[in-house]
């Protein structure tokens, strides 16, 4: 079975109680459950991890080229400033997912603009949880192509 990581950055552990007009009202450990029992419908096995720590994020993404067929990350406020979790990304080489609850086009300006978007293999954003579904999805198509193309899954 395919593993995938899926990765929350800061503040994402307060889902269900931050802001809930823009991220909505499902807790973290809800979001989680649901999205590991997703990931395991279409033949994966999903792994969580959250920090609020810039060199965690990082550490766990180098981590995870050992280990996973491809990472779902969502990076918080890191994604429009962390040249570092960036480089982090363009190191391995396994597909990263940019994913986003809120759009962030349509909201403060700062937050239009993703210093990680150019080195992941696709961005998603602005569906509510459903960013995090459309994520696993995309992983699981980009996944099975690497192994119908030979590549290692």
């Amino acid at each position: 079975m395919k593993k995938i990581l899926i990765m929350h950055g800061p503040n994402l552990n307060l889902l269900g109680e931050r802001e809930p007009g823009i991220y909505g009202d499902t807790n973290f450990d809800q979001v989680n459950l649901h999205l590991v029992n997703y990931a395991a419908a279409l033949g994966m096995e999903a792994e969580i991890f959250q920090s609020n720590h810039e060199g965690a994020l990082i550490d766990k993404i180098h981590e995870a080229r050992k280990e996973f067929a491809g990472i779902i990350l969502n990076a918080g406020a890191y994604t429009h400033y962390s040249y570092a979790i960036s480089d982090a990304i363009k190191a391995v080489k396994i597909p990263v997912i940019e994913v986003h609850i809120s759009n962030i086009f349509a909201r403060d300006e700062f937050r239009s603009k993703s210093v990680i978007a150019p080195v992941c293999a696709g961005s998603i954003s602005g569906f509510g949880l459903l960013s995090y579904d459309l994520a696993v999805t995309a992983l699981a198509e980009m996944t099975k192509q690497n192994e119908d193309e030979g590549g290692v899954s």
